[in-house]
């Protein structure tokens, strides 16, 4: 398995990009990530997580329990029987990692997967921002998230963008067609129901779940159409 990538913007929906994480390093991945300092800024508002964009690791973003604020939407999401079986330290107590982390500041261009000769399976950005998804379909590589993500599309790998924004402006679906085009996945965050979801971790597994298919990994977050039960990996 190559390695994968996720890079983390300014729109809303922190929490997304927290859960997806934990579920990849959970699985066994190497994860490449870089994050916006307009992301910094949504992860100590919606999440009261206070990031060092020069000093990130995986205990930063994938917090122990008790680490959270109490007034952090973590702390009241409930276990999920995935996350337990599979070590999670956000939803468990567990510390066991079974994948890894490397992290890459924003503004650095000497990173691996600035280059189309490093190869992964594929890059998310969760969630993407308006300007993030502008700044792509129209080339400028102003970061090394909007390079990474020109990469993926040059090479012909698979580019997710996860935008959580509405209404939608012309100008931002007109940028989705361009990326869409190019042959990126546009995953909007949009929880699905037809799963009877319980609680508020029910409808961000949904999303997730749908980010982990596009990558081809393997999980049981969430109850699949036409299966009476969660389907387990």
């Amino acid at each position: 398995m190559r390695d994968l990538v996720v890079a983390i913007t300014g729109a809303s929906g922190a929490i997304y990009a927290v859960r997806l994480l934990e579920v990849l390093i959970a699985c066994g991945r190497t994860v490449h990530v870089t994050i916006s300092p307009a992301a910094a800024e949504v992860f100590q508002h919606e999440l009261g997580l206070q990031l060092d964009l020069n000093k990130i690791d995986e205990a930063t973003l994938i917090p122990k329990p008790e680490t959270v604020p109490e007034t952090s939407p973590l702390r009241r999401l409930r276990p999920h029987p995935a996350a337990v079986s599979h070590n999670s330290s956000v939803f468990s107590d567990s510390e066991i990692y079974v994948g890894k982390m490397i992290y890459h500041h924003y503004r650095d261009f000497h990173a691996g997967i600035a280059s189309g000769s490093f190869l992964t399976d594929g890059m998310v950005i969760c969630p993407c921002s308006g300007g993030t998804l502008a700044c792509i379909a129209t080339g400028q590589s102003q970061n090394l998230i909007h390079r990474a993500a020109d990469v993926h599309l040059k090479e012909r790998r698979k580019l997710i963008v996860v935008p959580r924004e509405t209404p939608l402006s012309g100008i931002a679906l007109g940028n989705m067609k361009t990326l869409s085009d190019q042959g990126a996945v546009i995953l909007p965050a949009m929880p699905g129901f037809y799963h009877e979801p319980q609680d508020i971790s029910d409808l961000v597994d949904f999303v997730v779940a749908r980010i982990c298919d596009q990558l081809g990994v393997r999980h049981d977050l969430t109850k699949r159409w036409g299966t009476p039960t969660v389907q387990r990996g």
